[in-house]
């Protein structure tokens, strides 16, 4: 399955919440989150900068991706969040495909 990364950044609301009642929101929404697509959550990490938390998701496709990505939208817990596809760099995580092709083919 591919590997994607899924970044957010938190509201204010969402950081007032989780200071009021500190748990490992990382681990318990990423793990449901991969899960329920039929996926694994490889790590997740709080982190500096434009960013507050950094996911590794291995799931099997960009519409399963999608699928996490949404439902952490409609949760309404970050103002925002980025999602990118990861590649191990020859090919074999299928990272780099145009129209069917691998990349190294093109």
């Amino acid at each position: 399955m591919p590997l994607y990364m899924y970044q957010a950044a938190y509201t204010p609301e969402s950081w007032a919440a989780q200071l009021k009642n500190p748990q490992n929101r990382i681990e318990t929404v990423g793990r449901q989150a991969c899960e329920a697509v039929g996926g694994k959550l490889v790590g997740g990490w709080y982190c500096f900068g434009e960013y507050d938390a950094v996911f590794i998701c291995d799931v099997p496709d960009n519409e399963s991706m999608s699928a996490i990505a949404l439902a952490v939208a409609r949760a309404a817990c970050h103002q925002s969040g980025e999602n990118n596809r990861l590649d191990d760099g020859d090919g074999r995580r299928g990272g780099h495909e145009e129209g069917g092709r691998r990349r190294q083919d093109l």
